[in-house]
C-alpha cells in the first residue's frame, strides 16, 4: 500500500489553496499513491480571531473538489478538514473527509476535542477554537479496500482514550490532519505520533501544515508516517513537499501478533 501526504503552508487565499492542494495531490498519485491525505486548514488558514467566509454547505467548492480529485485519479483521498456550516450557529465544525476512489465521500469526523490554551503571556500565543468552532461527538470509522481509518484531528491527538477507542473498533490505520503550533510541535508532534502507532499497533498518517501563514500564525510541520511498531518511515521537512511511503498491510497482523497487547487488555479497579 503506498500512501502520501501533501504537506502544504496554506493561508486565506482559498483559490490559491485549492490550487496549491491540487498540484500536491498530483504529484502523489504520479508517485504511486492509492491513499493521499491532506492536513487540517488545507483550503483555508484563516487569521487567529478570524472567521471562515468559506463556511462549506452540503454542495461547497471544497467538497466538491475533493470528491473530483479522488474520482478523476481513481484513490482513496483524506480531506484534511473544512470548516463545516451548522445551520442556526455562527460556529462551525472542523471536518475531516474521506472519498472513495469513485469520488463519493464514505466518512465525516467532526473534531471532538477543541484548542482553548494559552501558551504564553502574548495575545498570539493563546488560542481558543471554542470560540469559532462547535466540537463533535462522534468516533467515525472510515471503512476502506485496506482497512478501517480512524479518524482524528489535530489536538485530539494529546487523548489516547480516543485512538483506543477507534482501536478496538476496528481501526489499523489512524489518520491525524493537524496544524500544529511550533511551540507544541517542536517538544510533543513526534512524540505522541510515535505513542499512538505503538498503543493502538497500527499506521499513523500524520499530514501537517508548515511555515508562516499570516504575521500572527505558523505551524510545526514535519509531517510523519508511522508503522506499528512506532517507527518513523517517512518524514517532511520544513517547507511544503509531497511524502510518500510504502505501507505492507501485514506489518499490522504482525506486530499485533508479535506483542498481543489489545487482546491483553484489563481495567483494574479504581477503588472508592
Amino acid at each position: 500500500m503506498r500512501v502520501a501526504i501533501v504537506q502544504v503552508c496554506s493561508t486565506d487565499d482559498l483559490s490559491l489553496n485549492l490550487a496549491h492542494a491540487e498540484k500536491g495531490v498530483q504529484e502523489a498519485v504520479e508517485r504511486g499513491a492509492s491513499f493521499v491525505a491532506l492536513p487540517e486548514n488545507f483550503a483555508y488558514m484563516r487569521r487567529e480571531g478570524g472567521r471562515f467566509p468559506c463556511a462549506q454547505e452540503p454542495d461547497g467548492e471544497i467538497i466538491r473538489a475533493l470528491s473530483e480529485w479522488s474520482g478523476r485519479h481513481r484513490i482513496w483521498l483524506l480531506g484534511g478538514t473544512l470548516p463545516e456550516a451548522i445551520p442556526g450557529d455562527d460556529r462551525v465544525y472542523n471536518t475531516s473527509l474521506m472519498f472513495a476512489p469513485d469520488g463519493r465521500e464514505v466518512a465525516r469526523y467532526r473534531k471532538i476535542h477543541l484548542f482553548d490554551v494559552g501558551l504564553g503571556p502574548d495575545e498570539l500565543d493563546n488560542y481558543r477554537e471554542s470560540t469559532h468552532f462547535a466540537p463533535g461527538e462522534d468516533l467515525v470509522l472510515a471503512p476502506t479496500s485496506f482497512g478501517d481509518v480512524g479518524m482524528s484531528i489535530c489536538y485530539d491527538l494529546r487523548f489516547p482514550e480516543l485512538y483506543r477507542a477507534l482501536t478496538l473498533r476496528g481501526a489499523r490505520w489512524l489518520v491525524v490532519p493537524s496544524a500544529f503550533t511550533r511551540e507544541t510541535g517542536k517538544d510533543h508532534w513526534e512524540v505522541l505520533l510515535r505513542a499512538r502507532a505503538i498503543e493502538s499497533q497500527a499506521y499513523v498518517l500524520a499530514p501537517a501544515q508548515c511555515g508562516q501563514h499570516s504575521p500572527d500564525r505558523s505551524s510545526h510541520g514535519r509531517s510523519l508516517i508511522i508503522d506499528p511498531w512506532g517507527l518513523v518511515i517517512a518524514q517532511a521537512g520544513d517547507a511544503p513537499s509531497v511524502l510518500v511511503a510504502d505501507c505492507p498491510m501485514e506489518e499490522i497482523d504482525r506486530v499485533r501478533k508479535a506483542i498481543p497487547a489489545l487482546s491483553h487488555r484489563r481495567l483494574p479497579s479504581l477503588g472508592e
